[in-house]
């Protein structure tokens, strides 16, 4: 019997079933195994206390000597937990998350056997950064790099089974300086956000000093038996099913949406959500996607680099705890074709140190014009440099993903709705070019009598823009399920503060000339929507008229990876993370090469398992069947029957030849397609190669046939599990 249909047999008598655990408070669980402000105030000394505070709230470098007070209060803390080992836990370019574990334990000179932990080693530690991806930044004979304690980011227990280590979030840097990660950027961009941020700021309150990015991502995700799961090659190797027939319910019902959770996935929901509430994730919401086995789950708002962090110990967590209720977590942004992918919709803010969210609409004209300021930046930003937010979002797996059914296409524009639309274009033909008096008259606008109320409770929602405001932030939707999303938010961080560093500029040149400063920032508000509108669409995202209109409107639309990554090499691009000192020259070349890299051994590892299944699998299985059927045709025959009687038999038969030649012709073509591409010595010709000669060329025309294959041979036959099980059994 095969793995198929010993999994089917497995969950028909109810061998997968898993309880879940008790039900318990979050208020009494939340943060339990996270080192806190509040855990701190208990443990450190008062110097180590202020310490710490300053560097989390202000970005003061901590001391050494008092990083050995504030080291000595984490393990007296972490011991009291029953820990034994520490790591530094770390994003490198993998797109992962990374850790080495050392032991407390050491030994004294004279062999006594102590446990200690002293700020050198919570400070810095040192991984091999030659085994990770550097983009020719480090040789493999150059193999030192450095992680460095990142305080703005608690550290945290995680427990993994009876196991349990200590976590010190940290950046990952190599010898010379250069950042291999993607946290040390992320706190750049942060950094320069604020600057420009809050210099804009202080022209409507100059009690503002700080600017802080908030982030709340949605997470969506699959869940399929682990058993079924294991009888997919291609889904334990490469992520998605590259073969499977469309079965005759898919989600076109659409009853899946926020239906019931099934009882074995509320099971696992309620587990992973006890396991991040413990880390101190701040988990909200859950629910059934539009794809059948498919969900969701939501945290509250965070500061961006916190929330980060939180979406990257989420997945952790979530894959762990479904192994232990024998399921699989699929992050991938398409594993089954015709139906929905997943996404990672980054939900962006900016709130200040006085309370103010920047984005949410205000009471007064003088909030309101806050609000109109930064809100018009913002899409003036994403206009500007909508070839980078494009290239931030780019990878293999999304390139499955764009454009279709509920994701958003590759053209990037910003959804605003109707009465924002309405208050932009009032703004726009108020005056023409002169001031005058009646640039105050705007000012004076009660905007928040339509604005507030609409778009915080009853604004439509186009969930087929990339880019959408929906009521007091904008949402990134275009961010694939499986990213890391510090990249999108270190670039969109990047962009609105080099166009606010760009907008005070202009607005002080006026002020110098001798307007007054709210006619000044009227006059450049105005200027920015007139050069950025036709970054603003309205409509079906989807639709074959938006192509064209997108196309018309000179918006790019750069549909696959290789060439999305381009715009990360630009001078444009250059220039705006240079001049924000976010990432140097060599850095964002080193990026551009890691990035497709990444792509072309995606690309070819889908490749492989294709040719290998189709070997191994497919093949088999369809001339089995046909053997059988040919045994049925010559019997017929023996027996004096006519051929009109065996007719269908042959048909079938044919049919089956015709699919099999084409599938090893297909899947012979593609190999040496590879072959070809793999002896490139360019990385970029080399991901094209892999992208248009490879995958554009081959994979579609294999699974038509193998997809094909799967309906006429007896379903005895076929070994993979199809998707009416893996979609619909639990």
């Amino acid at each position: 019997m095969s793995l198929r249909f010993d999994a089917i047999k497995g969950l028909s008598n109810g061998q997968n079933d898993v309880k879940a655990s008790g039900q318990v408070k979050i208020t009494a669980i939340f943060g339990e195994n996270v080192f806190t402000l509040k855990t701190a105030r208990e443990y450190l000394s008062d110097e180590g206390y202020k310490s710490l505070l300053a560097s989390i709230r202000g970005g003061k470098k901590i001391d050494r000597t008092v990083a050995n007070q504030i080291a000595a209060g984490i393990r007296q803390w972490a011991d009291g937990k029953g820990v034994t080992h520490y790591t530094h836990w770390f994003q490198p370019l993998t797109g992962t998350t990374a850790e080495k574990h050392d032991s407390f334990f050491t030994l004294k000179g004279d062999g006594t056997a102590i446990e200690e932990f002293d700020g050198a080693a919570l400070i810095q530690q040192e991984p091999d950064a030659s085994s990770f991806p550097s983009g020719g930044i480090r040789a493999t004979f150059e193999a030192r790099g450095y992680t460095a304690w990142d305080p703005s980011s608690p550290a945290f227990i995680m427990e993994i089974g009876a196991g349990k280590t200590l976590c010190i979030p940290t950046i990952f840097v190599s010898y010379t300086g250069e950042t291999l990660d993607y946290k040390a950027p992320l706190l750049k961009s942060l950094e320069a956000l604020n600057k420009s941020a809050v210099e804009v700021a202080n022209y409507f309150d100059k009690n503002v000093q700080k600017i802080t990015a908030t982030l709340g991502w949605e997470q969506e995700y699959f869940v399929i038996d682990e058993a079924l799961a294991n009888a997919r090659p291609d889904l334990l190797l490469s992520g998605r099913t590259v073969f499977g027939h469309a079965p005759a319910k898919g989600q076109q019902l659409e009853d899946h949406y926020f239906g019931s959770i099934p009882e074995r996935i509320y099971a696992f929901m309620r587990d992973f959500e006890n396991e991040s509430y413990k880390l101190g994730i701040p988990l909200r919401t859950r629910h059934n996607e539009v794809a059948p086995a498919q969900f969701e789950c939501a945290p509250i708002f965070e500061e961006v680099s916190v929330a980060v962090d939180h979406n990257l110990l989420l997945m952790d967590v979530m894959d762990r705890v479904a192994r232990r209720h024998k399921l699989r977590v699929l992050l991938h942004e398409k594993p089954f074709a015709g139906i929905n992918g997943s996404g990672k919709h980054n939900n962006w803010s900016m709130a200040t140190d006085t309370g103010v969210n920047l984005l949410a609409p205000g009471k007064t004209p003088k909030t309101n014009f806050m609000f109109l300021t930064f809100f018009v930046n913002t899409i003036k930003a994403v206009h500007d440099y909508a070839d980078i937010m494009r290239a931030s979002i780019a990878s293999a797996g999304n390139d499955h993903r764009l454009g279709a059914n509920e994701a958003p296409p590759a053209i990037i524009s910003v959804f605003i709705g109707q009465y924002l639309n309405k208050v932009l274009q009032d703004i726009k033909e108020r005056v023409g070019d002169k001031f005058d008096e009646q640039d105050e008259a705007i000012l004076k606008l009660d905007l928040h009598r339509s604005i507030p109320e609409l778009l915080l409770d009853n604004t439509d929602r186009n969930r087929t823009s990339p880019f959408a405001f929906t009521g007091n932030k904008f949402e990134f939707r275009a961010v694939g399920s499986t990213a890391n999303c510090a990249n999108a938010m270190t670039i969109l961080n990047c962009v609105m503060a080099e166009t606010l560093k760009q907008f005070k500029k202009e607005v002080d040149s006026l002020i110098e000339k001798g307007e007054k400063k709210e006619i000044a920032i009227m006059h450049v508000i105005r200027e920015y929507i007139v050069s950025a509108e036709k970054v603003l669409f309205e409509g079906d995202g989807y639709s074959e008229e938006w192509q064209k209109e997108a196309e018309r409107r000179g918006l790019p639309n750069v549909k696959t990876t290789p060439l999305a990554l381009d715009a990360l090499v630009t001078e444009k691009a250059k220039h705006l993370f240079e001049s924000n000192n976010v990432l140097s020259h060599v850095e964002l070349e080193a990026r551009h090469e890691i990035e497709l890299e990444k792509y072309i051994k995606k690309v070819q590892i889908e490749a492989r398992i294709m040719g290998e299944l189709c070997t191994s699998h497919i093949l088999p299985a369809a001339i089995n069947y046909q053997n059988v059927l040919l045994e049925n045709i010559r019997g017929l025959k023996e027996i004096g029957l006519e051929e009109s009687a065996f007719s269908n038999q042959l048909l079938i038969v044919k049919k089956i030849a015709e699919h099999i030649e084409k599938v090893s012709s297909l899947v012979t073509k593609m190999i040496e397609a590879r072959k070809v591409c793999n002896v490139m010595e360019n990385t970029r010709d080399k991901a094209i190669g892999y992208c248009t000669e490879v995958k554009e060329k081959y994979f579609d025309d294999i699974r038509y046939h193998v997809d094909k294959l799967e309906l006429l041979v007896d379903d005895k036959f076929w070994m993979l599990p199809k998707y009416r099980e893996l979609l619909f059994l639990r």
